[in-house]
């Protein structure tokens, strides 16, 4: 196991496999990045193509290698991210054993979920059970082409045959129950959840079927129209996003997502050559959902049903959108259609030409609330404001905020000032307390003599010139006199490993560190010494600069080391006297060649 993650790290290059997924930008021998895993203008995120690591410097401060990228990228177990990791690096793993119980447990309902929707298919297409499945989804316009690609089946009105069928495969009861494609009663008995239904199976971006939406042909008024596989190990509502596998290059190339309520919304445009949509299961928009769409795109244009929950809504999407900084529009049907799946149905050119030009969601909110709330009287005005105030106080940028303040101002017929002073009264409420964290949770802040020590030696590590930046260096300093133990060590293992390595080998220093020195050393190699201001400015030289700081590092030592000795009672004055005059010579020689470098 140990020779296969190890294999995976070398042959997976780490800067190859982020900016496959992130834009990265050149940092000296580093890139830098936003971090995906958390909403930020400013880059923290950090990768070392030399150490093939990364580290976010921001409010998630993680890191770790390629393997952990990957999991938290998809949000997958460790052996999940090693074993397509592999593939990507055409490295086989199928003599592996695998340890990792969650993965195998995953593994178990992924395979029954894809042998029960091959069943499924088979049932639709192949038997006499599935024509009236099949003749529904004629006459809902869906070809035996979409209906293959979506893998749509038909479940028979039976109690256990697919449990039957699961057990001749091999399944165990418990997990066929985990997978939740079966449900056991109060009894103890065992039988099919989907029974006389359209099924469709739901899937990861990856393309593993996670789950099963069932919906039924002619519906009796006890029947739920959907019924959907509960929470399992591999399927959290939350996350998921019907036809997220299929669309997401479409979603990327357009970089606008259309995101519908059902499946028959997302088929039915995806038929007609409209690639970029996904359904989410009901109406709500997870902020889970959100983090997945901002990874391929950053405009979201909301395709919900006309109607008054389908308003709500978009409503709800608003403040977990615009805290993450997307474009939102709405597609408004008027009286065209209820839905989607109809107005692609009955009125596909009128849908393209909305899909070209889609109204802000903004406008959208606006829109309603006049319907809402369209009287002359006062306290009209009142409400109309107040309804769409509270979207307009989330507006992150200050230039859409401002055109929205003067939009509903002039329709309320009041003055700027009036709106900006409701806009405070939302933006007080929903203003999050302040936490106080007791001392023990609170991060000390780095000292200044720390962090010239700190900028020093990792400018070394990463700058292109790493050997004749440590010559430089180390014609100042010496590692007695870096104040941190940890930076003293690896500064004096570092004059050694010259001593004796070629210069293409400075990324493999680290390796060859104790433990308890590697992880420190390996921060160094990332750290994102750019956003330093305080101590070399944008656009400054910096080799100038590194030698003033390591002068100055030098200053601070002796004073120290002078103030330590005036401290102390000595036997030998004379001896005292002599270190004395050496050390406030040496000081005045830094000094000097500090003025002269301030100079230059």
């Amino acid at each position: 196991m140990e020779g296969i993650i190890q294999e995976v790290k070398d042959k997976v290059d780490i800067v190859d496999l982020i900016s496959s997924f992130i834009p990265v930008k050149k940092a000296g021998r580093n890139f830098k990045a936003n971090c995906p895993f958390h909403n930020e203008k400013t880059p923290s995120f950090v990768i070392s193509p030399d150490r093939q690591i990364w580290h976010c410097f921001g409010s998630c401060n993680d890191g770790g290698d390629c393997i952990k990228f990957f999991m938290k990228w998809e949000n997958i177990t460790f052996y999940e991210a090693l074993k397509e990791l592999a593939v990507k690096a055409g490295i086989s793993i199928k003599t592996i054993s695998i340890e990792d119980k969650e993965w195998q447990k995953k593994e178990k309902t992924y395979q029954i979920n894809t042998i029960a929707a091959e069943y499924f298919e088979y049932i639709l297409n192949k038997t006499e059970f599935g024509k009236i499945a099949l003749e529904y989804l004629e006459k809902r316009g869906v070809t035996p082409a979409i209906a293959h690609t979506f893998q749509i089946g038909y479940a028979p009105n039976s109690w256990d045959s697919l449990l039957k069928f699961l057990y001749k495969k091999g399944f165990s009861p418990d997990e066929i129950i985990r997978s939740g494609i079966t449900v056991k009663n109060d009894s103890g008995r065992m039988y099919d959840r989907f029974r006389g239904r359209l099924t469709f199976p739901i899937k990861d971006i990856r393309g593993n079927i996670i789950a099963f939406s069932g919906r039924v042909i002619d519906k009796k008024d006890s029947e739920a129209k959907y019924i959907n596989t509960p929470e399992t190990e591999v399927y959290h509502k939350r996350e998921s996003l019907f036809g997220i596998h299929l669309a997401k290059e479409a979603i990327k190339k357009e970089n606008n997502v259309l995101i519908v309520e059902g499946e028959f919304d997302m088929i039915s445009p995806y038929q007609f050559n409209i690639e970029n949509v996904v359904a989410v299961k009901g109406s709500a928009l997870t902020k889970e959902q959100l983090t997945i769409l901002k990874r391929l795109t950053s405009r979201l244009t909301f395709a919900f049903d006309a109607d008054k929950a389908g308003g709500e809504a978009v409503k709800k999407a608003i403040q977990e959108a615009e805290a993450m900084d997307f474009e939102m529009y709405v597609l408004d049907w008027g009286d065209d259609a209820k839905d989607p799946d109809e107005m692609v149905r009955n009125h596909l050119i009128n849908f393209k030409q909305k899909l070209k030009s889609p109204i802000s969601i903004y406008d959208f909110v606006i829109n309603l609330a006049q319907k809402k709330f369209g009287g002359e009287s006062a306290f009209d005005k009142k409400k109309f404001g107040e309804e769409v105030g509270k979207f307009i106080a989330e507006i992150k940028n200050p230039i859409i905020q401002s055109y929205y303040i003067k939009k509903v101002a002039k329709l309320l017929e009041v003055s700027d000032d009036s709106m900006m002073a409701l806009l405070k009264q939302f933006q007080h409420r929903n203003a999050k307390p302040v936490q106080f964290l007791p001392k023990a949770v609170t991060q000390q802040k780095i000292n200044k003599d720390e962090l010239m020590e700190k900028y020093v030696l990792s400018y070394m590590f990463q700058n292109e010139e790493s050997y004749s930046i440590a010559e430089i260096i180390s014609k100042i300093l010496s590692p007695a006199e870096f104040s941190t133990v940890a930076y003293q060590k690896v500064f004096q293992l570092f004059q050694k490993y010259l001593e004796t390595h070629p210069k293409e080998t400075v990324s493999k220093f680290s390796d060859t560190l104790p433990a308890e020195l590697q992880s420190m050393c390996n921060e160094l190699f990332l750290y994102n010494i750019e956003d330093i201001e305080e101590l070399v400015p944008k656009g400054a030289n910096e080799k100038v600069h590194i030698e003033k700081i390591a002068l100055e590092i030098k200053k601070n030592a002796l004073k120290k080391a002078i103030h330590h000795l005036l401290s102390i009672t000595q036997d030998d004055d004379l001896t005292k006297e002599e270190d004395l005059v050496k050390m406030n010579a040496s000081l005045k020689e830094v000094e000097k060649r500090m003025n002269s470098l301030y100079n230059y």
